[in-house]
């Protein structure tokens, strides 16, 4: 037994700090992987800022409804001011009445004897029954109740870890996200809710002895889909669900948004990475549509080994129709990688006379592309059907990089979480990025320089952006047409040795072909992204030798099969 920092280490446990979180690891138990620091950071950032903007949005609404509520107010107070004042003239008029009739009662007295009869049915027929007594008036002094001013308490959310092994991450979503009210951490395997109770008492996070049920992280074993679909109903639903498992998250989407792996097939190229966030979001927007929900991507971040998205998951039957003309299938060529998207659905927008618009959804024609490639008779292959909207909302990326640079103490990987975001938040929405070294290698040519390739289609009218899910690619508005003719137009300058190309090379027929415009390689002003300048550390390096996903946890939790059950 050790002590470390005030804190007693038992025999065969370390102590393994991140941020301001501490917890215990015993060996071949729970499962950790140190090199995940980036992952928890950028989930922690991204799930902190997301909760501001909901706090921001409900205050927003509140405020809104405040306004109506005290406009209504005013304006009852106006009618009863108006009453009040109308109240009061026929008070007024109700005593200038009476004195006048007094006037001519005594006026008459004194013209004739006395009868003893007192006064006669004069003044009854002059005060008229609409006019009230001026008591009433009172209401002129006090029209309304003072209001009362009423603060929106910040909304509290609760977030789920379906697989939280050591607990890791809901504690420090716990310790470091102020507006969370709870985290409901679940793991299947006995061994593992075992350590994160040990982990959760030792950043006092557990329950108190008076509120057993009341802990900022509340420690669930079972199975996570199960727990997921417990918290199906409205008045049972967490605001956040965190999946994060050791391989495939396929088993367990349809339970957390209420075919192969993902529901399509993936593309053999050499953006296969940003196809298989195309396929999650795919399988996740479909999830949610059989729901009647759909999805909006906040962060969709190809990282290292594995993908790590952000979704906001909504409610509109509008909105679940139009997911269609975000799905596609890619007819991909198996020679030069060469992309051609063939959407599922279209919707056409038609204006009404009353100045609304009437949605139109209908399926689209297809294919739009030949048998063979155009642009080397090569064959295609199909790849999908993905997402085949954005992969990031811009503003809440933004949003996440503005709260890192006032928080980098905060976050070990803070360096790395802003090159990352930064290059996240300059990508084009367009499918899909490639490098110039591999299109280089179809057409046999030596490969031009990144900032040439980027100079040529600003030259040419197209947007270009780097893309955060591989060093040296670029993203570009262009079709690969107008790419290829670029490359053909480099070769011009700087010619392929035909020697080296076998007779039967697809090679031939891609140099076979006329650039379709004169690449201007000319330096552009705008060939350097922003992110390029800043100089940010924006890919991975290996952290350490044999580097890589680390071995799966042996919990034990797989029931062993018993005699009687052979």
């Amino acid at each position: 037994m050790s002590t470390e920092s005030n804190i007693i280490v038992p025999d065969g446990f370390t102590l393994h700090t991140e941020n301001t979180s501490r917890i215990l690891l015993e060996s071949n138990q729970a499962f950790l992987n140190p090199v995940q620091e980036f992952n928890r950071d950028t989930s922690v950032a991204c799930i902190r800022v997301w909760s501001e903007e909901l706090n921001r949005a409900k205050e927003e609404k509140w405020r809104k409804l405040q306004e109506k509520k005290a406009n209504k107010q005013k304006d009852g107070a106006a009618k009863k001011r108006k009453g009040a004042l109308s109240c009061f003239i026929r008070g007024i008029l109700w005593k200038l009445m009476k004195r006048s009739v007094v006037e001519t009662d005594d006026a008459q007295k004194a013209k004739e004897p006395s009868t003893g009869e007192g006064i006669d049915n004069t003044t009854a027929e002059i005060s008229p029954h609409s006019v009230k007594p001026p008591e009433v008036c009172i209401l002129l002094n006090n029209p309304v109740l003072p209001a009362i001013h009423e603060v929106k308490q910040p909304y509290k959310f609760v977030l789920l870890e379906a697989l939280s092994a050591t607990g890791l991450r809901s504690i420090r979503y716990a310790k470091e996200i102020p507006l969370l009210k709870h985290v409901i951490a679940n793991d299947l395997s006995p061994s593992a809710t075992a350590a994160m109770k040990r982990n959760i008492d030792l950043n006092d996070l557990g329950p108190a002895a008076d509120a057993p049920s009341e802990g900022k992280v509340r420690i669930n074993e079972g199975d996570a889909c199960t727990l997921m679909y417990s918290h199906r109903e409205e008045k049972n639903r967490v605001d956040v669900v965190d999946l994060d498992p050791y391989g495939t998250a396929a088993p367990f989407i349809d339970a957390a948004v209420h075919f192969s792996n993902y529901g399509g097939v993936p593309a053999k190229a050499e953006y296969c990475h940003e196809a298989a966030l195309r396929l999650v979001l795919h399988t996740l927007s479909t999830s949610a549509t059989r729901y009647g929900r759909y999805i909006e991507p906040l962060a969709s971040l190809s990282i290292d080994f594995y993908v790590r998205i952000f979704v906001r998951v909504k409610t509109s039957p509008l909105e679940v129709k139009k997911a269609l003309t975000k799905t596609s299938a890619y007819y991909i060529c198996s020679t030069c990688q060469s992309s051609y998207e063939q959407p599922l659905g279209r919707v056409v927008e038609k204006p009404s006379a009353a100045g609304n618009v009437n949605y139109l959804f209908k399926i689209q024609n297809g294919p739009g592309v030949t048998e063979k490639c155009p642009e080397c008779d090569s064959t295609l292959h199909m790849a999908g059907p993905m997402w085949s909207g954005p992969l990031h909302d811009t503003g809440f990326v933004t949003k996440v990089l503005e709260h890192l640079e006032a928080n980098q103490d905060k976050y070990g990987t803070a360096v790395r979480m802003r090159g990352m975001l930064t290059v996240a938040q300059e990508e084009l929405h367009v499918p899909f990025y490639f490098t110039p070294a591999k299109l280089a290698s179809f057409f046999h040519c030596t490969t031009p320089a990144l900032e040439d390739v980027a100079s040529a289609l600003l030259h040419a009218g197209h947007k270009i952006s780097r893309s955060h899910a591989c060093p040296g690619s670029l993203k570009t508005t262009a079709t690969r047409e107008v790419v290829h003719s670029i490359f053909r137009s480099w070769i011009k300058r700087n010619p392929v040795k035909m020697e080296n190309v076998s007779e039967n090379s697809p090679t031939r027929r891609l140099l076979a072909k006329e650039p379709g415009f004169e690449a201007n390689f000319k330096r552009h002003p705008d060939s350097v992204t922003p992110s390029g300048k800043m100089k940010l550390v924006r890919y991975q390096e290996n952290p350490t030798s044999h580097w890589g996903p680390g071995t799966k946890a042996v919990g034990g939790s797989k029931r062993k099969r018993a005699k009687d059950d052979i």
